[in-house]
């Protein structure tokens, strides 16, 4: 009878799958007893080259990052040695050829997710060679291997490969993202594991902080190497990215403390959760009342433990991602509005990313918008045709983020919260007059109810306003070419007040300008009717600086060449405060305040105002 009962069969195979775990718990236990009492004897063999890696099993109690030691030796060590970070654990050390400009070396078939020079905080490695290296690891679905190499990255040699390493469950959820549903009352909930609908149902498990809790299905989403355009998304870059799900949380309360956590159902009718989490939902439409908004592009990532990757050119994202954690019960949500995580092409990096913003994306909305690092790949339908994206053509940033738009390949959306009405362009497609995304912009901007939501903020990644970016200037065109074709009009018909964007790694803001002219000096306080936009460069999360052109045009008041991000406080209909702050520290090195009733929204400006009658 045992065999036939369903329910002693599911029994069955909870008890093995719990017998499993505690054995690796168990062996893990062993083996890392086995290498403590081995270590003075292994050390003493500098004859052969030997790598090994400890702990044997991370996560045991539910860490989604831990730290492990990689030992090694090598009895002809010199200054190229280098360790390289596998996973999955079985990898090609086979040398590929390039297939285009964005493949960067080592020039390996299956490109590690990270490296380390042997010599690193290894002073006497050239003398001794032996050396160690302290990682930091986070759940990627996959085991780990480490690889000593000599000979560079130019001309890799394996020398040593190291036993695997992996966490006591590789598929569990994890870096959940909240972003605005397409209402305002709605949050979405995305994360990525390794369980397919084939495995387990995802779901959310969620309720009122301290109120009883109910759970809404997720949906799950992938792609495959077929998906990508081009390499080396495509072809070394190339690594499963697991399942997205994305579980939507309606008819909140506004102001509310939420909490909740990810959970999976397996077929055996055990689950699997993640840790608990909570969140605020967003304000009504119009509330009056104090809301905090950060803004910045281009942040990427970089790792903790100081390890090499590709693309690695982010020196300021850790200080930025640093300073909003610090700050964080002081921010209610984040626009990162571009060029996101700098993978181009090289996929593990995204996971690095989420799980880098993770302390933020799992507490306030983190809403992104689309970048050229993002998007670009030639023939693929993006405005630009060159190769920024390294062949994953917006495939990445679509998936692992969800954004309310009508269609994510057409990064261009509308959200609301509170006192705001933001509108996200994306500048990976046309906006000129005539196409989709123009009339999406005018629709966005026309529709706001200025009575109840007085700020208007127009977001773009692209500088298609005014910017002093060397290479702009070097264009003689000082913002996007095309990029004010149509939409100056707009800014100032609708009386949008801020405009920022990204892309230029820098900090600049100008005076309220409109066509070339500052229709009104630039200062720390406006008050009174509107008379034209101001606009803001904020592109310095974390990339690589971008310099200014020499020339100082009149229309900019603040340049700043550092690492920054730009906060804005609605203190209430008739207040809204900007700053920006820098990554390093924290501080406010530029302002200013908006001070305005109802009356000076609807009063005219340049070009702003409606047709008259004569008649009474």
């Amino acid at each position: 009878m045992l065999g036939t009962d369903p329910v002693a069969k599911k029994r069955i195979a909870f008890i093995a799958a719990e017998l499993d775990h505690w054995r690796r718990v168990v062996s893990s236990e062993l083996l890392d007893s086995e290498f403590a009492r081995d270590e003075v004897v292994w050390l003493d063999s500098v004859g052969d080259s030997r790598i090994r890696a400890s702990p044997f099993v991370l996560g045991l109690k539910g860490q989604t990052s831990e730290w492990v030691t990689v030992k090694f030796s090598h009895p002809n060590p010199s200054n190229d040695d280098w360790v390289g970070v596998f996973s999955p654990s079985n990898f090609s050390a086979t040398t590929c050829e390039k297939e285009n400009f964005r493949e960067y070396e080592p020039l390996l078939c299956t490109a590690p997710i990270k490296y380390q020079y042997a010599n690193y905080k290894n002073d006497d490695y050239n003398k001794t060679g032996r050396g160690s290296l302290k990682l930091q690891l986070i759940n990627q679905r996959a085991d780990f291997s480490f690889v000593l190499f000599s000979g560079g990255i130019s001309n890799p040699k394996l020398v040593a490969v190291s036993n695997t390493i992996s966490f006591a469950n590789p598929k569990a959820p994890v870096y959940p993202r909240l972003a605005q549903g397409k209402s305002w009352n709605e949050m979405a909930v995305t994360w990525t594991s390794g369980y397919s609908t084939e495995e387990a149902v995802p779901f959310v498990e969620w309720g009122e902080l301290g109120g009883p809790q109910i759970r809404s299905a997720a949906g799950t989403l992938t792609f495959s190497r077929a998906h990508m355009c081009d390499s080396p998304a495509r072809t070394v870059g190339w690594r499963d990215p697991g399942f997205i799900h994305t579980s939507f949380l309606k008819d909140l309360w506004p102001n509310l403390l939420y909490t909740y956590k990810l959970g999976h159902r397996l077929y055996n009718g055990s689950y699997i959760w993640s840790q608990s989490y909570t969140f605020r939902a967003s304000p009504y439409p119009g509330q009056d009342s104090l809301q905090r908004v950060v803004i910045f592009g281009d942040m990427g990532k970089a790792e903790a433990d100081g390890s090499n990757e590709y693309n690695n050119y982010q020196p300021g994202s850790l200080n930025t991602t640093y300073q909003l954690i610090k700050d964080l019960k002081n921010i209610d949500i984040v626009f990162h509005i571009g060029d996101l995580s700098y993978a181009n092409g090289y996929l593990s990096q995204w996971d690095q990313f989420t799980a880098q913003v993770e302390p933020i994306a799992s507490t306030v909305p983190y809403m992104v918008g689309s970048g050229n690092h993002e998007r670009d790949w030639p023939g693929t339908g993006s405005f630009y045709a060159n190769m920024d994206s390294g062949g994953e053509c917006g495939v990445l940033a679509e998936t692992m983020f969800y954004v309310p738009a009508e269609n994510r390949q057409k990064f261009w959306y509308k959200t609301d919260f509170g006192l705001f009405r933001f509108c996200i362009a994306d500048t990976e497609h046309d906006w000129r007059p005539g196409t989709e995304q123009y009339k999406f912009i005018e629709h966005c901007l026309s529709t706001a109810d200025r009575e109840k939501q007085p700020w208007l903020i127009f977001l773009a990644h692209r500088v298609l306003g005014y910017s002093s970016g060397e290479f702009y200037g070097i264009e003689g065109t000082f913002e996007e070419p095309m990029g004010r074709d149509g939409l100056q009009e707009l800014w100032q018909k609708y009386k949008v007040d801020i405009a920022l964007y990204g892309h230029v790694h820098n900090y600049e803001r100008t005076c309220p300008i409109y066509q070339s002219t500052c229709v009104r000096e630039a200062a720390h306080q406006y008050t009174g009717p509107f008379e034209a936009t101001t606009h803001v460069v904020v592109g310095g999360g974390g990339s690589a600086l971008a310099k200014f052109t020499p020339l100082r045009t009149r229309w900019s008041y603040y340049q700043d060449y550092d690492f920054g991000f730009v906060k804005l406080t609605a203190f209430n209909q008739s207040t809204l405060l900007l700053e920006y702050k820098k990554s390093r520290d924290g501080v406010v090195y530029d302002y200013f305040t908006i001070t305005r009733d109802y009356r000076d929204i609807l009063d005219c400006a340049v070009d702003s105002c409606s047709k008259t009658s004569m008649s009474s």
